[in-house]
């Protein structure tokens, strides 16, 4: 179950709100009267109430905004007993001065926004001597382990008292999504993104639409991206659309923050205790995990990357394997353009071109085209390698030229034709294919782009991977100067569908996963 939180100025705007959310479903609602600027009438806000009641008047200190003296305060919670209000949260160290009183259940909490202490057992007992119908502990979660603490206290305390527990903050928004399969009675989200109550709340819509946290149980089968930070992600939204437009009802993404040193951690005990069937990686993993898999797809072992990891195998011997989606992607949405009979100076071909026993290319149809590849980090040793093994000749540049050269030298230590330039002389190198793999023009900085207008020139293909927004700087003036284009949407998109189709085994929905990832970038002003 969900319980909304309100945190309007105004009695009108409570009571409106309240409305809303109980002709939608939403069966319990926080008023959060710390936010309110006028005098609380009881009265008003609980007469002919839709919904049962949740009355919260949250001091500074445990992360509110009520301004005046503790003793009103304490005032006001007697007063919403008396009122007969269905539940009352009273923090740590207060339920004392505060008697039961008719049928108003008491919400014991506790809150710390700096970190999860490590004594949360000892906190537990602490609130359960407090006379409480449900105990709530709410923390600042600073790295994923936290939030596997909290999930397990919540699971184990359950079985004594009826008890919520979850984290804030990034690392701590899986532990608010999956509170109730680990047994907590209900969890806790913002009417919407722009009102959260505390760090990393989530919206109701989020809540309900994304993450259908309703239909969330212990049959529910999990996936996620690890990634550092991973707030900007669009992977949750791209897969949980394509589970709910398949009706996977037990499936679901979530986002997963994991710093470089805790990636162990997740991997060897996260992961399993949360039973995740498998990851999307992404920066700054995608290397970093390589030693830690059991098993590497041919796409890995070519590209020395990884962006997908499943677990295979019996429960009692299950192995990492690794893949990479994203050589593929890149590949198949330069081939569609590419076969384009409008281009004819190339010749079309399809993909995958690797053979599935050898891993060796079938063709080399860019053989005689250079291509120049702006960033050589991850996506774009991906995209270096793949038009490398299609026979192109490979020029390199980016902002830290001993990454250009590092890439450039293990291409040629391979047999490939690659040269790496500085970035400044990037302007002044012929290309057929110009791909940028690095940032320059993605959202909110669109109004930028990795290479002047003025070079370049209709015989040009230009690829920018880039997907937010997906009609970049670079591709607008591309287009104005007669290139043919291909939108870092497509690969973005593809990459996914890979995953999702290892992940289940059943064929993505593409132009669903496509609407989605364009809706969400188009509500960006640029």
């Amino acid at each position: 179950m969900l319980c909304v939180t309100i945190t309007q100025p105004r009695h009108r705007g409570i009571l409106a709100q309240h409305r809303f959310l109980a002709e939608h479903g939403v069966s319990l609602v926080e008023m959060r009267l710390d936010h309110l600027q006028t005098r609380v009438n009881f009265t008003r806000l609980l007469s002919n109430r839709p919904t049962p009641v949740i009355i919260t008047i949250r001091r500074p200190c445990d992360g509110g905004e009520y301004q005046f003296s503790e003793d009103s305060r304490q005032m006001l919670l007697r007063a919403a007993i008396v009122e007969g209000v269905e539940y009352i949260d009273l923090e740590d160290g207060v339920a004392a001065d505060t008697p039961r009183y008719g049928k108003t259940k008491r919400i014991i909490s506790y809150h710390n926004f700096q970190q999860t202490p490590e004594n949360l057992d000892e906190i537990f007992e602490r609130l359960a001597k407090q006379d409480p119908d449900i105990i709530k502990i709410c923390t600042m979660a600073n790295n994923p382990l936290d939030t596997l603490r909290m999930l397990k206290l919540v699971e184990q305390k359950n079985k004594l008292l009826p008890t919520i527990g979850f984290c804030m903050g990034d690392f701590g928004i899986p532990s608010r999504i999956l509170c109730t399969r680990f047994g907590a009675p209900f969890t806790y989200c913002c009417m919407d993104s722009r009102s959260p109550a505390a760090p990393g709340q989530i919206s109701w819509e989020e809540m309900t639409q994304l993450y259908r946290v309703d239909k969330i149980s212990e049959k529910t089968q999990i996936y996620g991206v690890i990634a550092d930070p991973v707030g900007h992600s669009l992977s949750p939204l791209i897969h949980n659309s394509a589970f709910a437009h398949l009706q996977m009802d037990d499936h679901l993404y979530l986002p997963l923050r994991v710093q470089q040193e805790f990636l162990n951690e997740m991997l060897e005990t996260i992961c399993p205790e949360l039973n995740i069937k498998g990851l999307s990686i992404t920066i700054p993993h995608k290397e970093s995990v390589l030693p830690k898999l059991d098993k590497r797809d041919t796409s890995v072992n070519v590209v020395g990357a990884c962006n997908t990891l499943l677990w295979a195998g019996s429960p009692e011997e299950k192995i990492r394997v690794g893949i990479n989606t994203d050589y593929q992607a890149a590949m198949t949405a330069l081939a569609e353009v590419m076969n384009n009979p409008e281009i004819p100076q190339y010749t079309p071909w399809t993909e995958p071109n690797d053979d599935p026993e050898t891993g060796m290319p079938i063709k080399q149809p860019l053989s005689g085209k250079s291509v120049l590849i702006l960033g050589a980090g991850g996506v774009g040793k991906a995209v270096a390698i793949g038009a490398a093994r299609r026979g192109a000749e490979i020029i390199l540049a980016d902002g830290e030229t001993s990454r250009a050269d590092d890439l450039a030298h293990k291409l040629n230590m391979e047999g490939y034709n690659a040269r790496s330039i500085l970035w400044t002389q990037r302007h002044f190198c012929k290309a057929n294919i110009l791909i940028n793999c690095t940032p320059i023009g993605m959202y909110p900085r669109q109004d930028a782009t990795p290479f002047e207008a003025k070079y370049l020139n209709a015989d040009m293909t230009v690829f920018d991977v880039v997907y937010n927004p997906e009609n970049t700087l670079l591709l607008k003036e591309a287009k104005q100067a007669g290139c043919a284009t291909v939108s870092g949407l497509s690969m973005f998109v593809l990459q996914a569908g890979l995953q999702f189709q290892h992940f289940t085994g059943i064929a993505p929905p593409l132009e669903i996963m496509r609407d989605v990832v364009k809706k969400a970038t188009s509500t960006v002003k640029w």
